[in-house]
């Protein structure tokens, strides 16, 4: 944040303040004025401008979940992601490590969860990703904080359900609005090797063909090329001639070809498997994924990122970009358990985040990718959390920083990877 001026010992005297009183009067009404012909908007700021959606590089993009529901919400599918249980919500079901910070929701964003109370006694509320409202406030704090876009998460398993494209729609519009960028992410998780092609082609070309999604101002492109992210490329998890069917329908079909990013496993550079190894160095960008994966720097657990600089000589070597993932933090006690404890990497107000950002910026990394923006799952969100999360149940909290700690950090770290700042190994703002 900019520093206080000091103030001038004329400054105390009537006259020069009456002087500074009326010019900055002056100036005000000359500035409301001239902006856009009213007095109720100011002009854009660098920050908030519209993000160029023509290239990847350059940008930070999130990771963008949008899997959150609750009963009597336009999906109508109860408690998905916040529970185990679609019909009740208790401290024996959560799935959810950070209570989101709920404050500037409005009556028709915030959900009952009932049992639930603030310390005040105020009865507690959660959001939906299938409010368009919801969502859009989460893209206007994009906006305000410097954020390129997102990555829209969509499961293969979850495609039968309606409000996976009610989402989709919301985060179009809003990302048209606010002149964020988007670009899909298809999840392979838990999807059956034997119908996990025929699944994910079939619906890009219906996005493609039905819904024009790729025509849409604000989706990303790079090399002429539409943007997208398929996850869940393991050497564990299928055969290769599977994963070659993929990238060659991607990489090749006349209509429905992409610049592909391939997330896989981080130790993709080392993979034995020699017919995985030659997939691996396929992709147009590959994004190894690197959320959990820890290391210890001086005595406390840090992010991963010593093979970063390898990889990164690696992917040139080969011709693709490189996509490192950056995350704050982890913990998933409340999804696994209490022997899941020692998972947990705490956030060290902001140094584990901050790290990542300088060493990417270090390598000469002209992108990255965090994860994830509402990931409160596994307590990897960016986004506003509570520090006064209600009862009962066990909840991460932001330690008494700022709910928009991570938002500005994330601000912060895409200067970085511009070239706009100045690289430091701290933390460059303060609360």
């Amino acid at each position: 944040m900019p520093a206080v001026p000091q103030r001038s010992p004329f400054a105390e005297r009537w006259r020069g303040a009456l002087f500074v009183c009326v010019m900055g009067l002056v100036v005000t009404v000359m500035t409301v004025t001239v902006v856009a012909g009213r007095t109720d908007e100011k002009a854009p700021s660098k920050k908030g401008a519209e993000i160029d959606a023509m290239t990847i590089r350059h940008k930070v993009l999130c990771g963008y979940q949008g899997w959150f529901r609750c009963p009597d919400d336009p999906a109508k599918v109860g408690w998905r992601h916040w529970s185990r249980d679609a019909k009740k919500i208790g401290p024996n079901t959560l799935t959810f490590e950070m209570w989101p910070d709920m404050t500037e929701f409005e009556e028709d964003e915030k959900y009952p969860a009932p049992g639930f109370t603030y310390p005040d006694g105020k009865p507690a509320h959660l959001f939906s990703s299938a409010n368009p409202k919801t969502v859009d406030r989460h893209f206007r704090w994009m906006q305000h904080y410097g954020i390129d876009g997102v990555f829209l998460q969509r499961f293969l398993v979850d495609l039968k359900d309606r409000s996976v494209d009610k989402v989709l729609a919301n985060v179009r519009k809003s990302a048209n609005a606010t002149g964020r960028v988007f670009a899909l992410c298809y999840d392979l998780t838990g999807a059956p090797k034997y119908t996990a092609f025929d699944v994910l082609a079939a619906d890009w070309k219906r996005l493609v063909d039905e819904t024009r999604i790729t025509q849409d101002g604000r989706y990303l492109h790079h090399n002429k090329k539409p943007v997208l992210f398929v996850f869940g490329f393991y050497s564990d998890r299928f055969g290769p001639d599977l994963a070659n069917r993929m990238i060659d329908f991607f990489k090749t079909d006349p209509k429905y070809q992409v610049t592909l990013i391939g997330g896989c496993q981080w130790w993709w550079r080392n993979e034995k498997g020699k017919e995985w190894a030659k997939v691996f160095r396929r992709f147009d960008i590959i994004s190894p994924w690197n959320t959990g994966n820890s290391a210890q720097v001086d005595g406390r657990k840090q992010a991963s990122t010593g093979y970063w600089k390898a990889d990164l000589e690696e992917a040139k070597r080969v011709g693709m970009g490189y996509l490192p993932v950056l995350y704050p933090g982890f913990g998933w006690t409340n999804l696994y358990g209490e022997k899941a404890a020692r998972d947990n990497l705490p956030r060290l107000g902001g140094e584990f985040y901050w790290r990542q950002f300088s060493t990417a910026a270090d390598h000469g990394m002209e992108m990255a990718y965090v994860a994830m923006f509402d990931e409160v799952n596994e307590g990897t969100a960016i986004f506003k959390v509570s520090n006064t999360p209600p009862k009962p149940g066990r909840f991460v909290t932001y330690e008494g920083l700022p709910p928009d700690w991570y938002l500005r950090l994330t601000g912060e770290g895409t200067k970085l990877i511009r070239g706009e700042r100045k690289n430091q190994r701290g933390i460059p703002i303060k609360p």
